[in-house]
């Protein structure tokens, strides 16, 4: 009786092993068919197998290869702009790594990382800026604790395609830079080259041509240095090997053999640094070449820039007193009739207008590393006086809102009050009844946010692609220019900051006024 028991519980436990082994077989075998059909791009089935895939092995709690099909699956959910089911499951893939935690008692920092990494780029995707901000700071504090190299490299790469994605373009140079140089260090040439060639790659698809034409142009230089870089390696390989043969020769008797095997020794090392020597000149040579060059052509675009200015500034000159003396016709036509002398009047006015911002929008591009003038103000009692600045603007209907503490900040008085003022004023023009709101909020130590709420009528999704973007629509200039905006968003960035808009609010409008320093 005994004995039956025992082979009983024998036959059991064998029987669940074997199904453990089958189980696991079969996610490997999804995991498997999933890639098979990611390569043919039938994307669909690709995503239902890299789902059941997941499942399977999220049960059978194997936790790395679970996130590596769930991350997948979320690729594809987000590819066909099903956001909603692509964080769901990066809430689920979350559960699954806390249970796994608690099974074996520690932390799977390595696993939390890509799942935050895979919010953070749908959050840019979707271009909402703060919730972006938010993930990557959970991301920097995930890769800190899991002191892994392979992961803070990456974060670097992750930090500069975001500050890229909202236009931060100087903290993307630095954390690129940063990579560069630990590659440097390490002399691992080939990493160095991958990094310009990533950047390259990250440029062209954010049609970012002044950041592609720069990274290129430090591409080629680097190229060269890096031969030269090359050379003198080998270089010093050749003398450690020469040095090691000669000790060996040098151990041996003291014979004319030896003494023969040193002289060609010492005729090949000369050859050999001859023959260094002549590449490392012409290397010199390209890299002093490259360097004018591309001296040369920043010397030529700041020529440009300059003559831009200049020619519109002389046009600008020239058609001021064509434009004084139609105001001069239509105050003299007002008394015969009144009415076209108003619409020529507004015409004329439009026309002015127009002329001066095309002037500061040009010397904003010109100036953009030229920092404002820094004071410290109150943040209750600075918006308080725009807002109260604003009201005039607004319809009776209309609620305006100040949420601010009473906190020192140091910015440009005359410029923020500038942007806000062109907020709000928008803002009181597009809505009609409801509540206009000016909140400030502090994000760190050194980064803070204006944020500008209204109940309007909202933008629209073409709308807001061209936001910020100067002479995208050809409209009548009594309706407005269309360049307050992109004066604005360049006058953020050379306050250090970004403009952006929150598309995740729907209920009108809301801008984000982020500052930095």
């Amino acid at each position: 009786m005994r004995t039956s028991i025992v082979t009983i519980v024998l036959m059991l436990c064998f029987n669940a092993l074997i199904h453990a082994q089958t189980n696991q077989d079969r996610a490997k075998e999804l995991k498997e068919q999933a890639q098979s059909s990611l390569s043919q791009k039938d994307y669909i089935k690709a995503r239902y197998l890299f789902k059941k895939a997941y499942e399977a092995f999220a049960a059978r709690e194997n936790y790395p290869q679970a996130v590596e099909c769930g991350i997948q699956t979320s690729i594809l959910y987000v590819r066909e702009n099903f956001y909603k089911e692509a964080f769901e499951l990066c809430r689920e893939m979350d559960q699954v790594i806390w249970a796994g935690e608690q099974k074996q008692n520690k932390a799977f920092y390595d696993l939390r990382y890509p799942v935050t990494k895979e919010r953070l780029r749908m959050y840019m995707g979707l271009k909402n800026a703060a919730q972006a901000k938010g993930q990557l700071d959970k991301l920097e504090e995930t890769a800190n604790l899991a002191k892994n190299d392979s992961i803070n490299e990456d974060l670097l790469y992750t930090k500069a395609n975001y500050y890229y994605t909202f236009g931060l373009n100087t903290q993307g140079d630095a954390c690129f830079r940063k990579l560069i140089n630990q590659y440097k260090e390490k002399k691992d040439y080939k990493k160095v080259d991958d990094c310009y060639k990533n950047l390259i790659a990250i440029a062209r698809k954010a049609n970012n041509a002044p950041l592609m034409g720069r990274t290129y142009e430090s591409y080629i230089v680097w190229t060269d240095s890096v031969k030269a870089l090359t050379a003198q390696d080998e270089l010093n390989i050749l003398k450690r090997k020469y040095d090691e043969s000669q000790q060996v020769i040098q151990e041996k008797d003291d014979t004319l053999s030896a003494k023969q095997y040193i002289i060609i020794g010492l005729c090949t090392l000369v050859v050999i640094l001859i023959v260094a020597l002549v590449l490392l000149a012409i290397v010199w040579l390209r890299f002093v070449a490259a360097n004018r060059k591309l001296k040369k052509g920043i010397q030529i675009a700041n020529e440009h820039n300059e003559l831009k200015t200049k020619f519109i500034q002389n046009i600008s000159s020239q058609m001021e007193p064509t434009l004084n003396t139609l105001a001069a016709s239509a105050g003299e036509l007002s008394g015969k009739a009144p009415q076209q002398a108003l619409q020529m009047q507004e015409q004329v006015g439009a026309l002015k207008k127009f002329s001066d911002d095309i002037q500061e929008l040009s010397s904003l591009e010109n100036s953009l590393t030229e920092p404002y003038e820094m004071t410290e103000v109150n943040a209750n009692t600075f918006c308080e006086e725009i807002m109260e600045k604003a009201k005039q603007y607004m319809k009776p209907g209309v609620t305006a809102t100040v949420n601010a503490p009473k906190l020192q900040v140091k910015t440009n008085r005359e410029e923020l009050e500038r942007i806000l003022l062109h907020l709000l004023k928008n803002a009181a023009y597009y809505t009609e009844e409801g509540r206009i709101t000016l909140d400030f909020k502090k994000r760190g130590a050194h980064t803070h946010q204006f944020i500008i709420t209204d109940t309007g009528t909202g933008i629209s999704e073409e709308q807001r692609e061209k936001l910020f973007k100067p002479f995208t629509e050809v409209k009548d200039l009594t309706m407005g220019d269309g360049l307050g905006l992109p004066i604005c968003s360049l006058i953020a960035t050379k306050m250090n900051g970004n403009l952006s808009l929150d598309s995740s609010y729907t209920k009108g409008s809301r801008f984000i006024l982020e500052l930095h320093g």
